[in-house]
């Protein structure tokens, strides 16, 4: 199913050379490729790009990772692992799609 060109728009970006640390709550989507921590918490979506390292807890509708992420994914609607991912934390969500070369160490939870 495609997304509404609403749900493409960036709310917010941490761009890659930026530092954010704290609580991150957001409408519609962010894109983080920068460094993070703390906790990030939308109805929307979570993108973090390639360049994205990410030390967090993060509930969202949708969470795609194409970079790091050390700490847990609540996700309402899905999880999409990226080959270029690094995931060290556990996964929660209704759907989980993986691709070829991601790196994943924790546990995973699907509740459909």
């Amino acid at each position: 199913m495609a997304d509404s060109t609403e749900t493409l728009i960036v709310n917010s970006l941490i761009g890659e050379g930026s530092e954010f640390r704290g609580e991150f709550k957001v409408k519609d989507l962010i894109r983080i490729d920068g460094y993070f921590k703390g906790n990030i918490i939308t109805d929307g979506k979570v993108l973090v790009g390639q360049s994205g390292l990410v030390e967090t807890d993060i509930r969202a509708g949708i969470v795609v990772v194409g970079g790091e992420v050390r700490g847990s994914i609540h996700a309402t609607q899905r999880v999409i692992l990226l080959s270029t991912c690094r995931l060290i934390g556990d996964i929660a969500t209704k759907t989980l799609l993986v691709e070829d070369g991601v790196v994943f160490q924790g546990r995973c939870t699907i509740n459909g």
